[in-house]
């Protein structure tokens, strides 16, 4: 069966710099689109980029264009975001996703910005 499983988040000071990693299996990884998304408190789960196969496109949310970064690693079954700048308001449990024949999510990794 799928399963997706992040890791990589933490406690980081505003400005500091993380990077999520999610291992993915159960499927053909290198065919299927995969997505971040994140989840704050009291807020609906909300989009952050997605990369598609074989890496020949990505997209990122407005709000975290040009500090965050989506890659895959197909020989690894892993997609990684790169989060450069953090702010507080980037506070927030962190899932990956993608859709093989319905939705997938992990069970999610905590990212927490704070002085």
């Amino acid at each position: 069966q799928v399963q997706l499983v992040e890791s990589g988040g933490g406690l980081v000071q505003p400005g500091g710099s993380l990077r999520l990693s999610c291992v993915a299996s159960g499927f053909s990884f290198s065919t299927y689109g995969m997505n971040w998304y994140r989840q704050a408190p009291g807020r609906e789960r909300e989009w952050v980029a997605s990369i598609s196969t074989f890496s020949l496109g990505t997209t990122n949310a407005v709000s975290v264009k040009g500090r965050f970064t989506i890659s895959r690693d197909n020989a690894k079954n892993t997609v990684y975001l790169q989060m450069n700048s953090l702010e507080v308001e980037d506070t927030a449990v962190y899932y990956c996703h993608t859709y093989v024949g319905r939705a997938h999510w992990g069970q999610g990794t905590q990212v927490t910005v704070s002085s």
